[in-house]
């Protein structure tokens, strides 16, 4: 199975419409990859889709860039 972050980068390059290789894990959501606030909500939904977790939406939308994302999603799954 992929890791978090090879699911996360194929996720957010689908979503945003950006090539894979710019979504690093210090890439920040909105200043780097150009997500809009509607963005990080479809974002959010897909992940939780992706990964089959449900993420409290504020903690989840605090999330800045891809690595917090990937730590974000490996601490759910670990609870879940």
């Amino acid at each position: 199975m992929a890791s978090t972050l090879e699911r996360i980068k194929k996720v957010t390059a689908d979503l945003l419409k950006v090539d894979a290789s710019k979504v690093v894990e210090s890439a920040r959501f909105v200043e780097d990859l150009g997500a809009e606030s509607v963005q990080s909500i479809e974002l959010v939904a897909s992940f939780e889709e992706a990964f089959d977790i449900e993420m409290d939406e504020d903690a989840a939308l605090a999330v800045k860039t891809v690595g917090d994302a990937v730590r974000f999603i490996d601490k759910v799954l670990a609870g879940k």
